[in-house]
Parts: C-alpha cells; structure tokens; sequence
C-alpha cells in the first residue's frame, strides 16, 4: 500500500470497545489521536461500542488500532478489517489471537523450548492442595484478559480456590502459574528490534492494574540496570517469543528474572498501552523517539506488513 494515500483520506483510530479494558483504551487511543493530528493526519475516532461504528470505517485509508483485550486484540477485530481490506495496524489475526491466549502462548513456548514459568489449568474440579504442594505460590489469572485484570496470588488451597472464583468471573480458562520471585521487565518490540528493556518495581505485591495505570509510586527503571550481554539475552528472547506467536509490526513482551539469573517469559501484548503511564513510549524515548516518530514508525511498519 502506497503510504501518500494516508494523506488523502483519514486515519481511524479504534478505541474504547467493550472489553473490560475499555478505560485505559480511550486514553490509549486519544494519545494516537493527538500524535497523529500532531504529524498533520486527518484523523477519524471510531469506538466500536457505537452501533454504527463499521459504517464510520467507510472512506478511511487505513485503522491504527489502540483496542485492548477480547474484542480488540484477539484477532477478531483484525479479521474483521481483512475482510473489510482496510489495513490495520499491528498483528493479523493469528498473533493476535496467540498473543491474548495465555495457555496457548505457553504450551507453544513449551514445546519451542522457551524458558517460562510452569502452569496448570484450573476448573471447578481442579485439586487445590495438589496444584499448592506442587507450586507452592501461584498467580491466577484469566487466560485471555490484559492489564493484570482478575489476577490474584494464592499460596494455599483456599486461597487458591477464591483466586479463581474471581478470575472465572472473566471469559475463558483461568491459569495459576508458578510464582517466580525476582524482577519484572519489559521489552518492547518495533519491528526487528528490541528497544531498550524496563525493569519495573512496585509497592505492591505484584505489577497489578493499580501499579500499572493509578499509582504514582511505581517505579520504572530504563535502562533497567543490566549489563550488555545480560540486555542482548533479554532482548534475544522477548524477540523470539513475540515472533513465535506470529506476531508482527510492534508490540510488548513481559519477562520475570528469577534468583539465579535466569529470564522467563510471562505474556505477549500486541496492543500495549499508549497512556501516560504506558511502557511502550516511555522504552521508544529512550530509544531517541517522542510518541508522534513512535506512531508514524507503527504505522510505516504496519503498511510494508499488509498484503
């Protein structure tokens, strides 16, 4: 696709949605919006929420898409706009679908010889005393939700049944994955690199949607503090965990480090967060580019990569 045409008609840019993180996407997509207003774009806000919303994509040249989570990022809404023909940004509809799908991403890391944590599906029938003798602490959370949402520690059968009570209150299996104690850090991907890694630390127990979107506390760290061999083996291993999934044009991978050193990948985010809190932006300034030079890398990257 000829990028002069982004000139001659509006850009969409989908945001809001349905999904349980239909908040953080408003702030996501008006952070594109005002990008690419800022790069001299006509642009076109679209929520899918709107009863009209396909009839608003009609005359645009291409979507940015800030949606997160079911709806969004899942590959239905890149199906969608396939067989619409109009150009999107970001994963088709396999690596969409892959990346959201917890289990799925780490039974195919599995069988790839990735490095991430164990795991164990959870159900009504699950033996909660089992899963703790052979975990010890676990994280449960819903397998095809974002942004920590219905996520809870449990370090006994109690608390590990409760933790799923609340995370099958969400569409789709319910995980509990080995606790790895150790920092947290994120890579984000643009294209064939990996930008410069975050480590992440937080008051709270976990990187939660509090620490992610409300609390000033949280602390980011970029450059995250390792040396040049141990940021290439990070880097080495978000890159081939995000393209292992069929994922493409840009996105985050979140990784654990555990006592001995050694990283574990814990999710793929194909859509990452654009907010003011978001990490996406804040590893692309370290990397020498503002918000509006990330957006227009996106869209560039997202234009070669449709066909």
């Amino acid at each position: 696709m000829n990028p002069d045409c982004l000139r001659t008609a509006p850009i969409a840019v989908l945001l809001g949605g349905h999904s349980a993180e239909r908040e953080v996407s408003l702030q996501s997509g008006q952070t594109v919006i005002n990008a690419l207003q800022s790069l001299g774009y006509e642009v076109r806000p679209v929520d899918p929420a709107d009863p009209d919303w396909m009839a608003q994509l009609r005359g645009v040249s291409c979507v940015f898409n800030a949606l997160h989570g079911p709806g969004g990022e899942d590959g239905s809404m890149q199906g969608a706009l396939h067989t619409l023909a109009i150009p999107h940004t970001g994963s088709g509809v396999l690596g969409s679908a892959l990346a959201l799908d917890k289990v799925r991403s780490k039974q195919l890391w599995q069988g790839m010889g990735l490095p991430t944590g164990g795991f164990v599906t959870l159900g009504p029938d699950t033996d909660w005393q089992a899963v703790i003798r052979r975990f010890g602490k676990v994280f449960v959370k819903p397998a095809c939700e974002g942004s920590s949402i219905g996520m809870t520690s449990a370090d006994s059968a109690p608390a590990l049944q409760e933790a799923y009570r609340l995370a099958s209150q969400c569409a789709g299996e319910v995980l509990a994955e080995q606790f790895i104690d150790g920092p947290e850090y994120t890579v984000a991907i643009l294209g064939e690199r990996a930008l410069p890694s975050i480590r992440l630390e937080t008051d709270n127990e976990f990187y939660d949607y509090e620490a992610k979107y409300e609390s000033e506390e949280t602390r980011y760290h970029c450059p995250s503090g390792l040396d040049p061999a141990e940021e290439a083996e990070l880097a080495a291993l978000a890159l081939a965990a995000f393209h292992s999934l069929g994922c493409a044009v840009w996105g985050r991978v979140d990784v654990m480090r555990d006592a001995d050193g050694r990283f574990y990948v814990l999710e793929v985010n194909t859509i990452p967060g654009m907010t003011s809190h978001s990490l996406v932006p804040m590893a692309a300034a370290a990397a020498g580019m503002d918000i509006p030079t990330l957006v227009q890398r996106i869209l560039e990257l997202s234009l070669e990569a449709w066909h």
